[in-house]
């Protein structure tokens, strides 16, 4: 296989030149377009891409682009065990995580806190002093935290919807701010709560710290609990925390799944399953393992995460615009995109010869409406959107009001933006001069359901990949968070620390 950086490549040129006389949005994007421009990307979940002005010329050069990086070459490569974190030498195996494959390491670990859910689940596994658990608490950060977080939220709303019972209340420890665990730990009965403590290595401070949190509250509050005897370990095997005698279970995961790809490993798989169910969890693998096969597709037109990536690209290096917002229309998608600004910039905010991941912003519509999009449909500079909108809510609770409900209302809000970006609307008044010309994209389906959530978690993964082997850098270490790490670790030993700056700072404090 071969390892070019983008702008090194024949097709990286021949797309520049195209762009340079390429026509405009308001030319391109017609009703022919919108029906033409159509990618399956999960089971129930479509990527349309006209609101970029999309040509054929424009595809074949796509589809050049993708073939001169072997996009798809080196997906095939890392699913079948090769090296793609190559910084650390090693194989990216999160897709094993959702695969049919029965006889692997992520398929025998699921077994085994599918069996542990079932029995919180029914009652026979109890607290330590003989209670049904009730709540979750997951302790972790990063990966760790953030996309089992936006899995609960994602599907808390279905699993209502859907009369799933019981539903165990999720509350989430990251930040190691002592607000958050305190506020945390006022919420909960620690008589009925199960706790999650995942860290990899075994040794994250911040994980570690608020778990020694949580123990020093309930030795005060509630010292008839145990807490070991309800705290869960995942880890890797062998770290300080794989210890089965000393926790009430203790689950695997591995090097060859980072932190931001994990939700669908035991990082997000037993609060998952023991909230809502195996059935429920299975579901989201099952559309995230749709959407792994659908990348596989050669034609880029047809493969709607390697389409997305190329279209992003081209908004970096050639219209070179350094931001993107991805937008979604149902409230249950919140802690989402908090989950996306990790798995975006951790994985591709990397140094190359030019400029690599966008700065990614977001927020729910249609909240966001009223706060940045003045600068997105007037401002000086164009930032490309990403929308996601489904057609019925997952709660299916509604209201009619002035003729309609209120999903219609919000998915008129929603085409009503991807228009007004692309059309604009003149005026002699400079004030209410709309400029249009901006780009969009759409993600939609019938509804949030656990298939299409795992479709989502999976395009976007699958995006980040395909664009880490367009831009040829690694995706799959973050060497920046490491530096923080240590400059934090050399703060609080503030005696041996020889770095003046830090002193200084830390001096405020």
């Amino acid at each position: 296989m071969n390892y070019f950086d983008l702008t090194e490549t024949e097709a990286f040129r021949k797309l520049s030149a195209y762009h340079k006389g390429k026509p405009g949005l308001k030319e391109l994007l017609t009703p022919e377009a919108v029906r033409k421009y159509v990618a399956p990307a999960g089971k129930d979940l479509f990527f349309s891409y006209a609101g970029k002005g999309i040509t054929p010329e424009l595809v074949q050069l796509c589809q050049s682009l993708a073939d001169e990086q072997e996009c798809i070459a080196k997906y095939r490569s890392l699913l079948a065990g090769g090296i793609a974190n190559r910084g650390e030498n090693r194989a990216v195996l999160h897709h094993q995580c959702r695969s049919a494959e029965t006889d692997t390491f992520y398929a025998r670990e699921k077994e085994k806190f599918y069996a542990f859910s079932d029995q919180v689940r029914s009652g026979a596994i109890k607290s330590s002093t003989g209670k049904v658990f009730d709540t979750l608490v997951q302790i972790g950060i990063g990966g760790s935290g953030l996309g089992p977080k936006a899995l609960y939220k994602g599907l808390f709303g279905y699993c209502q919807a859907e009369k799933v019972t019981p539903i165990l209340k999720g509350e989430f420890i990251s930040n190691i701010d002592p607000d958050e665990p305190a506020s945390v730990l006022s919420r909960i009965n620690p008589e009925t709560t199960l706790f999650i403590l995942v860290t990899k290595s075994g040794t994250t401070l911040e994980t570690l710290t608020n778990y020694a949190f949580v123990k020093e509250y309930i030795q005060k509050k509630c010292p008839a609990v145990s807490l070991e005897k309800q705290t869960v370990t995942v880890t890797a095997a062998g770290s300080p925390l794989d210890d089965g005698k000393q926790f009430l279970a203790v689950f695997h995961i591995d090097d060859f799944v980072g932190g931001r790809f994990s939700t669908t490993s035991a990082c997000g798989g037993v609060l998952a399953a023991t909230a809502f169910g195996r059935e429920i969890f299975g579901r989201f693998l099952s559309g995230a393992h749709c959407s792994d096969i659908l990348a596989l597709n050669e034609k880029v037109e047809e493969n709607a995460a390697l389409m997305d990536a190329l279209l992003e690209v081209i908004d970096v290096n050639i219209r070179r615009i350094p931001v993107e917002a991805v937008i979604p229309y149902s409230a249950a998608l919140a802690d989402f995109v908090l989950h996306l600004q990790q798995l975006y910039m951790e994985s591709n905010g990397k140094p190359a010869p030019y400029a690599t991941c966008p700065v990614l912003f977001s927020a729910v519509g249609t909240d966001c409406q009223h706060s940045f999009f003045q600068q997105l449909h007037q401002g000086p500079m164009e930032v490309p959107v990403e929308f996601i909108g489904f057609r019925q809510s997952q709660l299916g609770t509604d209201v009619q009001y002035k003729g309609s409900s209120s999903q219609a209302k919000l998915n008129a809000n929603l085409v009503a933006q991807i228009t007004a970006f692309a059309e604009g609307r003149s005026n002699a008044d400079i004030n209410k001069c709309f400029p249009g010309e901006r780009a969009t994209t759409l993600l939609y389906g019938d509804r949030l359901t656990p298939e299409n959530l795992g479709s989502l978690f999976a395009h976007f993964e699958n995006k980040v990949m395909f664009q880490g082997f367009l831009w040829n850098i690694n995706s799959y270490d973050q060497e920046g968070v490491k530096l923080g790490k240590e400059l934090a670790a050399s703060a609080l030993d503030m005696q041996n620390s020889d770095n003046p700056i830090l002193k200084s700072y830390y001096s405020f404090f």
